[in-house]
């Protein structure tokens, strides 16, 4: 045989049953000779149940126990169903389904459907999003291309959770949901949606798994010979199963219990899809005679990477964090887990692009190196810094930065605005460039306050934000800049990174990063509103967030930098915060409840980065509770959310009034004026003259030379010249 044939490419086969079993630790083993009854196997990151689980079908196969015929494995994506057909056929035990969900229905449901229902199954629906379009404007509803994702994700939602058009709002408030519309429009949209479905004889992915669920529910002889047919059934990344694919596991089982689950509580990261872990943490419930087994030997992992992900989890809340696996690595110790804290987001990109370099240059290749980040708005920054590094990236599950649909929309507005140049109406009354930009902008759904909640519509507004940011950035660096200029470096910066795709870095969200790993990973923009979410309000949500973190961590294999960005751009506030949850592990942060400075739990020193030695600006603190403010808004009011406040509510609506006129004979939205949080810092204040108003952030000398007289009038109680004429 080659030496080829010998590589891990081209595994000998086992050339026994027993042989399977060689190389597997203990508690790999017993999951592997665990072949009767259910198995419950918890997983944690790293610790080989892919390996387990394989090697187990393997095992009974190979032994005589079970018939590769028998035996149906399901997992969630169809590179996980592949992998696990390849390593089966590696170990001798070819013959065995392995699939998604939906792949295995969609089979069962081709052959049974004519016996069944008769005739030919119904066309299956490459894309829904056409459909709910039409039945949105059959409900007189109009929805942009955003909204129609959302929409149709809700839908899927919906189905996915078994929740009819009547119920679904009611669904939306029982879960604590952000609806991306009324829940009763969507209702609605729902509603037609299924009904044009109807009638035109289709079928959509959803409704594989429930026409086979329903097919085995009414036909009881169908079920019965699937179950003669699949006697065995194995279930990887178990967590993430919904309510529908739990009923058609219990179908497919009937009153068997040969199922062997495999999952991690503590990596339930996509409960907005539907996912739940309750089917995992209540299999014990449901089956008081499992044999449960637990896998924490971290073979992926450093024990300094282990010891972070350990400490991530030791301050989680909630039930699954009762059932959190401590992990303990089986590698050699490598370098400690490097915290970064840097001046501005700018800086922390450079700085990551550096390290990466500094990386490359030591022998790590570009493929084994990533960037995490929680939103693909994120990716901007870090494209342009690594193209200017000159080191190679590559995107997964997001397009580049300027081939967004938005992000072009918005590059041809602007590029509109900048040829009209003083002919734009638009423009009329915005008083520099990224006043401009924000116009021009507004009118592509940007706002000075982002959506609730999150989908594609947030996706949307976090491109456009991201270029206003751009915008004031650029008018920092070139005081003198146009409208045209900035049109020109965005075109400069877009042909820089269309660059054909290279087997480079990979940049990715946290959320598409699940299931894989590199040796060397990068935690970017670890601060409180985006490590938490900011839309992430109960306890829930917030803890699922930790839970994606706790992944993004388990990444990585050897290197691990966890960096965040003290202000958004050079020069600006230093008003953000690192994320709580590394509170106890980043050196010099304290513990959730401990008190004075305390010792880190994770080892690793504080790099700062190139910006980080800037002069500090003085804490804002509020004026009631006497509590550091660090929200924008906040120091705005100089006082926190929830202190009582002492405005002059009446003025305050004079104020908005006014502001309403302004805003129409403007041409421009009602906050181009004054936002609402500066209206309730005036109303609080009360100004009796220009110096006391100037002194109110979000007051500044333009507004104050052109709204000043109108602000103070009308605080002073006095009615402003020609109200009386325009009543």
């Amino acid at each position: 045989m080659t030496a080829a044939t010998h590589s891990s490419l081209f595994p000998q086969v086992p050339e026994s049953a027993d042989a399977v079993l060689d190389g597997l630790d203990p508690e790999q083993r017993e999951v592997a000779t665990a072949l009767h009854g259910p198995v419950c196997v918890l997983a944690g990151a790293g610790t080989g149940k892919t390996r387990a689980i394989t090697h187990r079908i393997a095992y009974g196969v190979r032994a005589g126990i079970v018939q590769p015929s028998s035996v149906l494995a399901v997992t969630f994506t169809n590179r996980a169903a592949g992998e696990m057909r390849g390593r089966l056929r590696q170990l001798g035990a070819g013959g065995v389904q392995a699939r998604t969900f939906h792949s295995a229905a969609l089979r069962q449901l081709q052959y049974f459907w004519p016996k069944a229902v008769g005739g030919e199954l119904p066309r299956l629906l490459d894309r829904k999003i056409q459909l709910v379009a039409e039945s949105a404007a059959r409900c007189r509803v109009r929805l942009d291309r955003n909204e129609l994702r959302d929409v149709t994700s809700e839908i899927e939602w919906a189905k996915v959770t078994q929740t009819v058009p009547a119920d679904y709002p009611a669904a939306v408030a029982k879960s604590h949901r952000d609806a991306p519309r009324d829940p009763a429009e969507i209702s609605q949209i729902y509603g037609m949606y299924e009904q044009l479905k109807r009638d035109r004889s289709g079928i959509d992915f959803e409704d594989v798994l429930l026409l086979t669920v329903g097919i085995l529910q009414d036909r009881h002889d169908i079920a019965d010979q699937i179950r003669r047919q699949y006697q065995h059934f194995v279930v990887d990344e178990y967590q993430d199963v919904s309510p529908l694919q739990q009923r058609l596991l219990e179908l497919w089982l009937g009153d068997r219990d040969s199922l062997c689950v495999v999952g991690d509580a503590s990596q339930t990261i996509y409960s907005f899809t539907g996912a739940t872990p309750d089917h995992l943490l209540n299999f014990r419930t449901r089956h008081p005679d499992a044999t449960v087994v637990k896998l924490v030997r971290d073979y992926r992992s450093t024990p300094q990477v282990v010891h972070l992900a350990n400490g991530l989890l030791s301050q989680a809340h909630g039930r699954a964090a009762e059932h959190r696996l401590e992990l303990i690595s089986q590698r050699e110790a490598g370098p400690e887990p490097a915290y970064t804290e840097y001046a501005d987001e700018p800086a922390e990109a450079e700085g990551t692009a550096r390290r990466i370099r500094d990386l490359i240059a030591a022998g790590v290749p570009a493929g084994e190196i990533a960037v995490l980040y929680r939103v693909n708005a994120q990716s901007e920054v870090y494209e342009q810094a690594l193209a200017d590094a000159g080191v190679p990236y590559q995107l997964r599950g997001a397009e580049r930065f300027f081939e967004r649909q938005e992000v072009r929309e918005a590059g041809v507005a602007l590029r509109g605005a900048a040829r009209a140049g003083g002919n734009d109406s638009l423009l009329d009354d915005a008083e520099d460039l990224p006043a401009q930009v924000r116009a021009v902008l507004s009118t592509k759904g940007w706002t000075t306050e982002p959506p609730a909640g999150s989908g594609a519509v947030r996706d949307r507004w976090e491109s456009l934000a991201a270029l206003v940011r751009l915008a004031e950035d650029y008018a920092r660096a070139k005081p003198g800049a146009t409208l045209a200029d900035l049109v020109t470096e965005l075109d400069e910066r877009a042909a820089a990174q269309h660059a054909p795709t290279v087997q480079g870095v990979t940049l990715a969200s946290l959320h598409s990063a699940k299931g894989l790993e590199w040796d060397a990973v990068f935690l970017v923009g670890l601060t409180e509103g985006m490590m938490p979410i900011t839309y992430a309000k109960t306890e829930g949500q917030v803890e699922e967030e930790r839970r994606l973190l706790y992944v993004g961590v388990t990444r990585a294999r050897l290197h691990l930098s966890l960096s965040w960005a003290l202000s958004r751009s050079p020069g600006g506030r230093a008003s953000r915060r690192p994320t709580r949850f590394l509170n106890g592990m980043r050196p010099g942060s304290v513990a959730p409840g401990a008190r004075g400075a305390g010792g880190a739990r994770g080892a690793g020193g504080v790099e700062r980065g190139s910006g980080g030695r800037r002069k500090r600006r003085s804490p804002v603190l509020c004026r009631v509770c006497g509590k550091t403010l660090t929200d924008a808004g906040e120091m705005k009011l100089m006082r926190c959310e929830d202190c009582p406040s002492d405005m002059d509510e009446a003025l305050y609506e004079r104020l908005r009034e006014w502001r309403s006129d302004q805003a129409k004979e403007l041409g421009q939205p009602a906050y181009c004026v004054f936002t609402d949080k500066t209206l309730m810092a005036i109303a609080e204040a009360v100004p009796g003259d220009e110096g006391e108003l100037a002194g109110i952030s979000g007051v500044g000398g333009r507004k104050l030379e052109r709204f000043g007289a109108d602000v103070l009038a009308i605080c002073a109680g006095q009615e402003l010249e020609g109200a009386d004429e325009e009543d």
